[in-house]
């Protein structure tokens, strides 16, 4: 029996009203409802101070300005049992400038991301140029609509050409029909009806088309175009319905009362369906070139419409094959003679309306939703699938870079350290976390070997004890993540985040260089989350806190209070903590020294397929200098020969072994 693919798609959703939501919708259906072996949830986004009573299969939900949904959202991705990460992006729907929000998301997830891309620019400002190179990054997988769109990802963002597949819009399959069947379904008159319909705005261009109906009118009086949709809830908030009374206006002055009906409404799909089948001609005077999408046009291209459209990118390859008519923007001759062309010409008008429901045949949901699995299984598989990686350590230096922490003091100031930045810029928008500074404390003390060194990095240690102190809950769990404004953003961070804490206070009591003082006060600290550490179920999470207890025990402090947790923590696992985050450390410098800056000690954030991720932020550079920290113990051998060697030296013998007499008391426990 085949494992059963869970997909987990982020997107907008219904009963949002909102395309990419209906899209988002669809496409699951269409997904979930082919295969019984594939099982769908979702992860919808809410613009501000939204709430809507979502289906089932909703399991997480993100306000769209909010940056702590964003990692709360990795975590929960992280967590789950999700085999691949369908991503509906468009830059409006997250927060952040261009978007950048995801990126906390995406940057932060071992999942498999398929990327649906309902936008592309192709004269993109510098914001949205670097949204979507990260975006081309981050996903195994990009789904386009258009080859027009294929073109621009590959000549404008040099996006892998096998990264890259098109899969139409998807529609509803319907037969081949007569329009009066439903236009007495739903008592609508017009002869000919034309067609507009979608969430009202300006981009629309519906004027175009109101100033090419005089001439027409005079000639077929029944004629009436319904303009269907309710505006847009983002330019309602913003211009309110100065757009439809604008139009409301053109329609009273150009004499088209009897013969222009306003529907001011959001139709559900079953709805809208019958509306488009009950109309003889669909029009898009849209007035923006570089529309790379539009579900209307493709809805009316398979339900064998007759269409009249301007040239926007995705209109003129589906409609290209004499498929549909094309006029050019603000052409009110050209909508004229068009429509004209439509009405007077019956045969060739059926021959049209015939090649563009053929031609929709192909981008029938039940087609797409085949398309979208098909590319699921094959990027899952490939994700699964490295290659063996053969004397990788060959290229390494035989010298390790001095330590610098010039970028490690950029980031931090009086409140703690920034977590990201952009370009090496510090980024205050996303604020502080506890896992930051918990690694930050274990890369400042591994760092301290004399009373000078406690002199020059005191500050450091002062600023990031003083966070941790302020984090503690009551409860002695740590808050997580906190704004630039100071205020924390969840009631308590992940099992982690309290590890990672342990880890950097264990550091602290630890270093017999340091005060009394602050080593007692990080000991109080560590006490005050016994009971939390006791409660710890994930193995990370207890690696974590067995190496920060790890170093209290071999400094002689804290057998008797924290042994049974090491007992505790240490079930099975004895030992595989301490070899596994140390060769982490290991595959991190590894990676790391290639996108080190010796001048200031930055690290960059990662590697890509195209080269070196640019950002600069702190979770990179303070594995760096824990890693390095590590190496410098070995400052006599070559560095590659120190990584292919096992680490089996990093605690004196007899600290090892009092360690190890521990934790085999009471086996039996």
């Amino acid at each position: 029996m085949n494992k059963q693919l869970r997909i987990l798609f982020i997107g907008t959703y219904v009963p949002k009203e909102c395309g990419i939501a209906t899209f988002t919708s669809d496409l699951l259906n269409s997904v979930s409802g082919e295969y019984k072996d594939v099982h769908c949830e979702v992860i919808a986004l809410n613009d501000p101070s939204e709430t809507y009573n979502y289906p089932a299969e909703v399991v997480f939900q993100i306000e769209r300005d909010k940056i702590e949904d964003y990692y709360r959202a990795a975590d929960y991705i992280n967590q789950s049992d999700a085999d691949i990460v369908c991503l509906q992006h468009e830059f409006g729907l997250f927060g952040g400038d261009a978007g950048d929000y995801i990126y906390a998301i995406l940057s932060g997830i071992d999942k498999p991301v398929i990327t649906t891309m309902h936008t592309v620019i192709r004269e993109p400002e510098l914001e949205y140029r670097v949204s979507t190179e990260k975006l081309i990054r981050y996903s195994e997988k990009l789904v386009v609509m258009s080859q027009t769109a294929v073109d621009m990802l590959k000549d404008v963002y040099e996006a892998p050409e096998d990264k890259i597949e098109v899969i139409f819009h998807g529609l509803p399959d319907y037969p081949f029909n007569n329009c009066e069947k439903y236009k007495k379904t739903l008592n609508l008159k017009g002869s000919p009806l034309i067609l507009t319909f979608g969430l009202l705005s300006q981009n629309k261009g519906i004027e175009s088309l109101l100033d090419a109906l005089p001439d027409v009118v005079n000639k077929y009086p029944d004629l009436v175009y319904l303009i269907l949709g309710a505006t847009h809830p983002g330019v309602k908030k913003r211009n309110g319905e100065a757009y439809r009374q604008y139009l409301k206006n053109k329609v009273s002055e150009l004499g088209l009362e009897n013969n222009v009906v306003f529907h001011d409404k959001f139709v559900e799909k079953e709805e809208l369906c019958n509306y488009i089948l009950a109309s003889d001609i669909y029009a898009s005077p849209y007035l923006s070139r570089e529309q790379i999408v539009s579900g209307a046009l493709t809805y009316a291209i398979g339900m064998g419409k007759a269409i009249v459209s301007t040239p926007y990118w995705y209109a003129q390859e589906m409609l290209s094959d004499n498929r549909g008519l094309l006029v050019d923007f603000r052409d009110t001759e050209g909508f004229e003679k068009s429509l004209l062309y439509l009405i007077e010409n019956p045969e060739e008008c059926d021959i049209m309306r015939k090649k563009a429901y053929d031609f929709g045949r192909k981008m029938t949901w039940e087609n797409v939703g085949k398309e979208y699995t098909t590319i699921f299984h094959k990027a899952l598989k490939n994700y699964n699938t490295y290659p063996k990686i053969q004397n990788r350590f060959n290229f390494l230096p035989n010298q390790l870079p001095e330590v610098k922490l010039d970028h490690l003091k950029l980031l931090t100031d009086d409140m703690g350290i920034v977590q990201h930045t952009d370009l090496g810029v510090p980024a205050f928008r996303y604020g502080y976390s506890t896992d930051d500074v918990g690694r930050a404390l274990v890369a400042v003390t591994q760092l301290i070997n004399s009373e000078e060194k406690v002199e020059e990095h005191w500050k450091l240690i002062a600023t990031y004890m003083s966070f941790l102190e302020y984090a503690q809950t009551d409860t002695g769990h740590f808050h997580n993540f906190m704004s630039y404004k100071r205020d924390f953003l969840d009631e308590k961070g992940s099992e982690d985040t309290l590890g990672r804490a342990i880890h950097g206070l264990g550091h602290v009591v630890s270093c017999s260089y340091l005060s009394k003082n602050i080593r007692t006060l990080a000991y109080t600290l560590v006490s005050k989350s016994k009971q939390e550490m006791e409660n710890l179920s994930h193995p990370r999470a207890k690696a974590y806190t067995m190496c920060g207890l790890y170093e209290m025990l071999r400094a002689d402090v804290g057998a008797d209070e924290f042994g049974s947790i090491m007992r505790s923590c240490a079930k099975g696992n004895i030992w595989n903590s301490q070899n596994i985050l140390l060769n982490i450390s290991w595959a991190e410098t590894a990676c790391e020294l290639f996108m080190h800056d010796c001048s200031t000690g930055a690290v960059c954030d990662g590697l890509n397929s195209d080269g070196m991720n640019c950002n600069q932020g702190a979770e990179p550079v303070i594995c760096y200098l824990m890693a390095l920290s590590s190496l410098n113990k070995h400052e006599n051998e070559a560095f590659s020969t120190i990584l292919k060697s096992r680490v089996s030296d990093e605690a004196d013998e007899g600290a090892l072994q009092r360690i190890k007499n521990l934790l085999s008391t009471n086996q039996a426990e």
